[in-house]
């Protein structure tokens, strides 16, 4: 059983919404957001990347940094550019990209439910990251990004939503970047709300798909605030949007390193792989890896016996991890080694070939995406996946809602 209840957004005025959103602070460097938000006052990246307002040469973690987030939002307010609704709500999100759409439900999600591992995870978090979020829902008094979400198939709780979606105008519709299109429903009938609270208290369980972090730092402040005794009702939930796993699309998370190849490379491949030289760019089914080197491609199979059972080991990037970076490159923490870095499958194999082409990047790898059932296999298990395997797309743009911990 979870626990899924509707909240008061704060969300922009209707005809700004466009204006506001933007992409997650965790995808955009300061220096890019301080561009993106050139000349737009209603960009969301004045609150959630607040740097771009003060001195170039100021740390994104200095405390002037969460202050002027909070200034920045309450200017917001004041202003009337976001705006808290008056009861509470559902929202539906959905967002349509290349054709294909998923809709999910903006809502609140319960702090004790993710400490009863009734909302899993996959990923370890890094403190200093923490930290950092932490601070700024402390200075905002609010969750300023949502978490993303999911959950397995569930007919009633889509039926609800599409009916919804299918009797309802948008409150809001526009498209940004990478030519998504963004819409939101607002669904205020107490009567739906119901059942939608009654149909998510039916799952045995949510699934943390993107947002680590910000689920760590949202529970650790709520926590906070109960030892402190300056909690409230709102402080025990955070701020998620809930996608059936079914409509989630994962990209590939695609590898390039800047390493000494060995003059036996193509030998100890062969212990574990079939190499062959190909045209292909990219792998079309799991256990298959395309590498870019010395400006060709070569399909690499990894061999039947050196594919694991385990949940976690036999996922493809963790075959490439330890079968061929670690005991060939001796990469061990791919974390913090500069001789490994990532790119996301948005960027497609012309990007890796620029990368090896350009010299400053040795060998390239072309991954096949990581499914939502490995994912969810591996939440289920209790496992972690390795670092960088999953990429959303397309991503969740934030500033169109805003959860009040109401405590201040």
């Amino acid at each position: 059983m979870v626990v899924v209840r509707p909240f008061k957004a704060i969300r922009p005025e209707p005809n700004l919404a466009d204006k506001v959103a933007e992409l997650p602070y965790d995808v955009v460097e300061s220096a890019e957001a301080r561009s993106l938000a050139q000349g737009n006052p209603y960009s969301y990246f004045h609150i959630d990347k607040a740097e771009i307002d003060l001195p170039q040469s100021i740390s994104p973690y200095d405390e002037a940094v969460y202050q002027k987030a909070a200034a920045n939002l309450a200017a917001f307010l004041q202003q009337d550019w976001l705006k808290k609704d008056t009861q509470d709500n559902y929202y539906l999100y959905q967002l349509t990209m290349n054709g294909n759409s998923q809709t999910g439900l903006v809502a609140c999600t319960s702090i004790d439910d993710y400490m009863q591992e009734n909302i899993k995870k996959h990923e370890y978090t890094r403190h200093e990251k923490e930290v950092d979020r932490m601070n700024h829902i402390r200075s905002c008094d609010a969750n300023t990004s949502p978490i993303f979400l999911s959950y397995r198939k569930n007919t009633g709780i889509q039926q609800l939503i599409k009916d919804w979606q299918d009797t309802h105008e948008a409150i809001y519709d526009f498209t940004s970047y990478y030519d998504v299109e963004h819409k939101v429903w607002l669904l205020d009938d107490p009567k739906v709300i119901e059942q939608l609270e009654n149909a998510f208290a039916s799952l045995d369980a949510l699934y943390i798909a993107d947002g680590h972090h910000r689920t760590e730092s949202a529970v650790k402040v709520g926590l906070e605030k109960r030892e402190e005794q300056t909690n409230s009702v709102e402080s025990d939930y955070f701020l998620s949007i809930l996608f059936p796993e079914e409509e989630l699309v994962i990209k590939e998370y695609n590898r390039v390193l800047n390493v000494e190849i060995p003059e036996d490379f193509f030998s100890q491949l062969q212990e574990s792989f079939i190499v062959e030289e190909t045209s292909e760019k990219r792998p079309t089914s799991p256990a298959e890896i395309i590498m870019y080197l010395s400006g060709k491609w070569y399909q690499l199979r990894v061999k039947d016996n050196k594919i694991p059972s385990d949940p976690v080991d036999k996922l493809d990037v963790s075959l490439l991890q330890n079968l061929l970076i670690a005991p060939i490159f001796d990469i061990q923490d791919v974390r913090s080694d500069p001789r490994i870095d990532f790119v996301g499958g948005i960027y497609g194999p012309q990007k890796l070939e620029e990368l090896v082409d350009s010299h400053n990047w040795t060998v390239a790898f072309s991954m096949y995406p990581t499914k939502m059932r490995d994912l969810l296999q591996v939440a289920d298990a209790k496992e972690i996946m390795p670092p960088k395997s999953t990429w959303f797309e397309p991503k969740l743009l934030s500033g169109l809602f805003l959860h009040d911990l109401e405590t201040k």
